[in-house]
């Protein structure tokens, strides 16, 4: 798998460290008990198909890029740094 790097330009996916899906996760408040703290730890949908992920160029530039990819036919279809995305 290749990822396109905006600084460096596409680069074999080895030049890459997954930091994991790019998803909004609500924090649940201090004292909200052991079973709202399990599921915001470990639990996640996992559904396929098409994804933002953060993957980290370390062999590379060291950018901090969002990357859009379908995690059942692994095709890549954009990346942009992290610090560029609009929330």
């Amino acid at each position: 798998m290749r990822l396109p790097c905006p600084i460096c330009g596409e680069r074999d996916h080895r030049e890459f460290y997954y930091q994991g899906a790019d998803v909004m996760l609500h924090r649940p408040d201090p004292d909200a008990g052991e079973a709202a703290w399990d599921d915001y730890l470990y639990l996640r949908a996992n559904v396929p198909g098409d994804h933002h992920e953060l993957w980290s160029h370390d062999a590379g530039c060291g950018a901090w890029l969002r990357v859009s990819r379908n995690t059942v036919t692994h095709e890549v279809t954009g990346a942009e740094l992290a610090t560029e995305v609009k929330r």
